[in-house]
């Protein structure tokens, strides 16, 4: 009872010096945060060989524990990945800072000038699995916009979780962004997170990031707003109409290129028109990069190698090389299928008819709904937006990548000289 009393009072604690930090962001400038982000990511790069040491400590548990490869691929640090960590903190200090912008500013008969303003979230708790690089992504991207953000990430990273945000703390000490900006919670307990998302009137939002039941349970849990970054669970449909190369090429690249993450295709869907032509290929292609097909009976009959996909399949989000694939009669079939078991992630089709990608861009109700490019692109970098906190398959408040102006709501200024209502 002790133990469980001290870990809120512990968590109470920190909640209360991230409101004193947050308030504190408000008055510190664009320049100065700038300054202090590129400041965080020289710092990374300079202790970039601690930091993969003690990565090293998690990968080798993890390995030890027989953690899934795709998971293990998530918790690796190299030094290819630490330097895309510190080059995604730079760019972000290069973006428009968007706290303070005006949005819409009215003058209303009597005088009175209405301003409204974007600002700040005010307290993030961000709680995540695996990656350790979404501790220098979330920290970066909450101090841009003026926020601050607590960190709770899982057992399976803590030394590497640890290690790279006690660095950008040190890195802050001599800026005027407050160190309490950023914080982690090192105790891994599963308690903690009820207790963290409990904290209603000190915690603003909270971010998870991971698995779908983790993020079920924490919304479940929590009494504070929850932006999920939910399973990826996507599509690429194939078009009676579509270029044989580029379905070859994009299913390839959306499957092969990085299959452990939440962008990659898990479900092909193909015309019955464009099947017999264009599937085998897809086929042989995936087999030379180790692919598991597995597939309807339609699907094995073209290619008898495939395996037999279970119902489980269609909703399953591998992460892994494996796919599932389906033929359909129709558009309107595989937009049906979309609907039924997707995630409302990244969808694409790949059609030369543009009435069909029309349909399709229209129809298919994701965060990012994609014609004739890989899925591989639902990414806060490659879109423009710097890195990202997260991937929110929600509606509200936030969809598809979350980048700065995700992180920011607004407020009215209502500016008068003496106006009263009468």
């Amino acid at each position: 009872m002790s133990s469980e009393k001290n870990r809120k009072e512990i968590v109470f604690e920190v909640a209360k010096r991230a409101v004193l930090a947050a308030r504190a962001m408000t008055r510190v400038s664009a320049g100065e945060k700038n300054r202090a982000l590129n400041k965080v990511a020289d710092f990374l790069d300079e202790k970039s060989e601690d930091i993969i040491f003690r990565n090293g400590i998690d990968v080798e548990a993890a390995r030890e524990d027989s953690l899934a490869e795709p998971l293990i691929d998530r918790l690796v640090l190299d030094a290819g990945r630490i330097k895309s960590m510190t080059d995604g903190i730079r760019e972000v200090a290069e973006l428009e800072d968007p706290v303070g912008e005006i949005i819409q500013e009215s003058v209303r008969p009597n005088g009175l000038r209405i301003r409204k303003v974007r600002v700040p979230l005010g307290v993030i708790a961000m709680i995540y699995e695996s990656r350790p690089n979404v501790t220098g992504d979330s920290a970066a991207l909450c101090l841009k916009s003026s926020n601050a953000v607590i960190l709770r990430g899982g057992s399976e990273a803590l030394n590497s979780n640890l290690a790279v945000a006690h660095y950008i703390r040190e890195a802050l000490a001599d800026t005027a962004v407050p160190p309490d900006a950023v914080q982690v919670i090192d105790d891994t307990d599963r308690e903690i997170v009820k207790h963290l998302v409990s904290m209603k009137g000190l915690v603003d939002v909270v971010i998870p990031r991971g698995s779908e039941a983790m993020i079920n349970a924490v919304s479940s849990a929590s009494l504070v707003p929850v932006i999920g970054h939910g399973k990826g669970l996507c599509h690429i449909y194939v078009d009676s109409s579509a270029d044989p190369e580029k379905a070859v090429e994009i299913t390839r690249n959306a499957k092969v290129q990085r299959p452990g993450v939440c962008n990659a295709v898990e479900t092909l869907l193909i015309h019955s028109e464009a099947a017999e032509k264009i599937l085998p290929e897809i086929c042989r292609r995936l087999r030379e990069d180790s692919v598991e097909l597995v597939g309807d009976e339609k699907a094995r009959k073209i290619c008898p190698e495939m395996g037999e996909a279970a119902d489980e399949d269609w909703s399953a989000e591998y992460l892994s090389l494996k796919l599932s694939v389906k033929v359909v009669s129709s558009l309107e079939e595989a937009v049906d299928h979309i609907e039924r078991y997707g995630s409302r992630h990244s969808d694409c089709i790949i059609a030369e008819d543009t009435c069909a990608c029309d349909n399709f861009l229209r129809s298919v109700d994701s965060s990012c709904v994609y014609a004739n490019a890989s899925t591989r692109f639902t990414d806060g970098a490659q879109m423009g937006l710097g890195a990202e906190i997260g991937i929110s398959n929600q509606k509200l408040h936030a969809r598809g990548p979350m980048g700065l102006t995700e992180l920011t709501t607004y407020k009215y200024h209502m500016l008068g000289n003496g106006q009263i209502r009468r």
